[in-house]
C-alpha cells in the first residue's frame, strides 16, 4: 500500500527530474519514426529499440517483438502483489505533409510560448509520444524514489496505429497468455478541459457499409428515357432519406433495441460540465443539433447511436452539365454504435432495409467497410473509483466520467481477445494539432501527466 508520503516522495523525483524527462522526450521526437511511410521504416525500429532500453533501464523485462511490419514493445515488471496493469501506447506518428505550414522543424521539438503557456512543438509531442512518455516517466519516478513500482506493470506499445495497425490483433492472438492483466491503460485522449482531469469509458463501436444500386446496362439518355427507365439517383436518395425520421431518431426496425439509456447520475455530472452547445456547433458554423431532439449533444455524441452519410456518387459529376440517368449510383453509409448493439445485427438491418424499398428490376451490391462493437467500462468498478480519486488528487479538481463519440478499436482488442476492460486517461487539449502541422503539447500536460500516473499507480495500490 502506497502512504501520503510515498507519494510525496515519488512526485518530488518528478519534479526535480523534469529537466532530463524532457530530455528523453525530445530524443524521442526526434525520431522520425513514420509509419505508413516504407522510407521511414529503419526509424520505426530505431524508435522501437530506443523505447526497449529505456525500460530495460528501469528493470523491465523488454525487447522490440518482431512483426510482419513494425515492431512491438513488450515489458513486463516484476511479480509484485496487487493487480497487474497493461499499459498501451504507439510510438509510431503521422507524416508531416505540408510541411511548409510548419513553423519549425517537426523533428527539432521545440519549447514556445503560446497564449502565456508552454508548449512542446514538434510531430508526436501529443500523439502519442508525449502522452506515452507520462507513464514511462512516472514508473522511472517510483523507481528512483522507493526502488519498485506500487504493482505489476506491463507494457504493450506498438508502431503501426497511425497506418492501421493491421499486425496488432494478430501479435495479441499470438501472445494472448502473455498479455494478461487486470486491467489495460490507455493514454492517447484529451482532459475535459485544461484543469479538469478526465477518464473516457464509452467508445462508441461502429458498422460501415457501402452501397451500390443497380438499374439499367448502361447510362441512359434522360430525354429518351426519363420517366420510363428507373434513376438510380433517385431511388439512392430515397432510400437515404428513409433511414433518419423527422426527429432526428434513426429509423431502422430494431435498432434501438439494445439501447440502455445512461444513468441518472451520470447524466447529472454531463449537464455539470457547463458543456456550450451553441459554442460547439458555432465553432463550424452550424446552430440546430440534427440527431435526436430530446437528447443533448452530448448524448448525442457519447451514448447514442447514429446513422450518417459519408459520400454519395453517382451520375455525371464533371464541369457542365449532361443530361444523363445514371446506370448505377452508390454510397458510403456508417452507423456509430453505442454498447449493447451488435454490429452483425445493425448491418443485417440496414441491407434487409434496403433491398426492402427496391423494384423488381433493380438489384443492389453490399461492400463491408469494418464493423466494431462499442466499448463501456462499468461506472462502479474498483479501478475506475482508484484512478478518478489519483487524477482527482493531482488536480484539485474532481476528475469526471466521459464518453467518446470515436471509436478506438484496440480498447476493443483488448476486450474480445485478452478479456479486458481498459481506462482511457489522456493529459492532451483539443487545440494539440495532433496529424497537423505545428502538433504540440502542453508543458503542464507533460509535467502534471507524470504526476497524475505516479498518483494513478498509487491509488491502484490500495
Amino acid at each position: 500500500m502506497s502512504s501520503p508520503d510515498t507519494i510525496d516522495n515519488v512526485l518530488s523525483q518528478v519534479d526535480t527530474g523534469l529537466d532530463a524527462s524532457l530530455e528523453r522526450l525530445f530524443a524521442l521526437l526526434r525520431i522520425k519514426s513514420i509509419s505508413t511511410d516504407p522510407a521511414y521504416a529503419a526509424d520505426c525500429r530505431k524508435a522501437a529499440d530506443w523505447i526497449a532500453t529505456e525500460l530495460q533501464g528501469l528493470g523491465f523485462d523488454a525487447a522490440a517483438r518482431p512483426t510482419p511490419g513494425h515492431p512491438v514493445v513488450v515489458a513486463h515488471g516484476p511479480h509484485q502483489a496487487g493487480p497487474h496493469v497493461l499499459f498501451y501506447a504507439h510510438y509510431d506518428v503521422q507524416p508531416v505533409d505540408p510541411l511548409h505550414l510548419w513553423h519549425t522543424d517537426p523533428f527539432e521539438p521545440q519549447i514556445v510560448e503560446k497564449d502565456g503557456r508552454k508548449i512542446i512543438v514538434a510531430r508526436g509531442a501529443s500523439d502519442d509520444k508525449g502522452q506515452m512518455l507520462t507513464f514511462i516517466e512516472a514508473c522511472r519516478a517510483w523507481k528512483a524514489a522507493t526502488g519498485a513500482l506500487p504493482i505489476r506493470v506491463s507494457l504493450m506499445l506498438e508502431g503501426e496505429e497511425e497506418s492501421g495497425g493491421k499486425n496488432l490483433p494478430p501479435f495479441m492472438k499470438e501472445n494472448a497468455d502473455e498479455l494478461k492483466a487486470d486491467i489495460a491503460l490507455v493514454c492517447d485522449t484529451d482532459m475535459w478541459d485544461r484543469q479538469t482531469p478526465s477518464i473516457t469509458t464509452m467508445l462508441r463501436g461502429l458498422v460501415a457499409d457501402e452501397i451500390e444500386i443497380i438499374a439499367a446496362d448502361k447510362d441512359l439518355h434522360s430525354g429518351m428515357f426519363g420517366n420510363a427507365a428507373r434513376n438510380p439517383n433517385q431511388l439512392l436518395a430515397e432510400i437515404i432519406a428513409s433511414l433518419r425520421a423527422p426527429d432526428g431518431s434513426v429509423t431502422l426496425p430494431g435498432f434501438y433495441d439494445d439501447v440502455a439509456e445512461i444513468s441518472p447520475e451520470l447524466k447529472a455530472q454531463w449537464a455539470g460540465l457547463g458543456f456550450d452547445e451553441k459554442a460547439f456547433l458555432g465553432a463550424v458554423d452550424l446552430s440546430q443539433p440534427a440527431g435526436e431532439q430530446s437528447r443533448s449533444v452530448l448524448e448525442q455524441l457519447w451514448a447514442r447511436p447514429t446513422c450518417e452519410i459519408n459520400g454519395m456518387i453517382g451520375g455525371y459529376t464533371g464541369d457542365g452539365f449532361k443530361t444523363v440517368i445514371p446506370a448505377r449510383a452508390s454510397a458510403k453509409i456508417s452507423f456509430r454504435l453505442v454498447s449493447g448493439q451488435d454490429p452483425a445485427k445493425i448491418r443485417a438491418a440496414f441491407r434487409a432495409h434496403v433491398e426492402a424499398m427496391l423494384p423488381p428490376d433493380v438489384s443492389v451490391k453490399f461492400t463491408p467497410h469494418g464493423g466494431s462493437p462499442a466499448i463501456t467500462v462499468p461506472a462502479d468498478g474498483d479501478f475506475l473509483r482508484q484512478a478518478l480519486s489519483g487524477l482527482t488528487d493531482e488536480w484539485g479538481k474532481q476528475a469526471v466520467i466521459t464518453g467518446s463519440g470515436g471509436s478506438i478499436p484496440v480498447v476493443g482488442e483488448f476486450k474480445s481477445i485478452l478479456g479486458l476492460d481498459t481506462l482511457l486517461i489522456g493529459f492532451a487539449h483539443v487545440d494539440d494539432q495532433i496529424h497537423s502541422p505545428n502538433e504540440k503539447y502542453d508543458l503542464e500536460s507533460f509535467h502534471r501527466g507524470i504526476r497524475s500516473w505516479v498518483r494513478v499507480l498509487g491509488a491502484l495500490a490500495q
